[in-house]
């Protein structure tokens, strides 16, 4: 029997190798949900290189939000992670959404990103 950990890496691979199946080149916004905080990566997979990131533990949303595990602290990092990322040039990406389902948190923060401006 395997552990709830190893099923959550066993979704995270199988989602990472649709994702790298269709991706094309583009960049990988990547999601990373705890119980307290929710963070955001923009990877290059050719270079394994982090280009952008956002998560609910830096300063400036600590001290706007209430608490970083709600669906507002992920719309906040969604929206940073977005105007971020088209400052440094980059529009298109691809969504992993790790072992999570795209419900809640991992949802509200692709929404936010998209309405900030991504496409994926």
């Amino acid at each position: 029997m395997l552990t709830s950990k190893e099923l959550h890496e066993r979704r995270a691979r199988r989602n990472r190798y649709q994702i790298t199946q269709k991706a094309h080149g583009r960049l990988r916004l990547s999601v990373h949900r705890s119980g307290k905080n929710i963070s955001v990566q923009l990877i290059d997979d050719t270079e394994g290189k982090t280009l952008v990131a956002a998560s609910t533990l830096e300063e400036e949303l600590r001290k706007k939000l209430k608490t970083g595990a709600d669906k507002t602290a992920a719309r906040a990092v969604g929206a940073l992670v977005a105007e971020r990322a088209l400052k440094a040039g980059f529009k298109e990406v691809v969504f992993d959404r790790g072992g999570y389902l795209y419900h809640g948190r991992v949802k509200e923060l692709a929404e936010a990103a998209r309405e900030a401006g991504l496409s994926f």
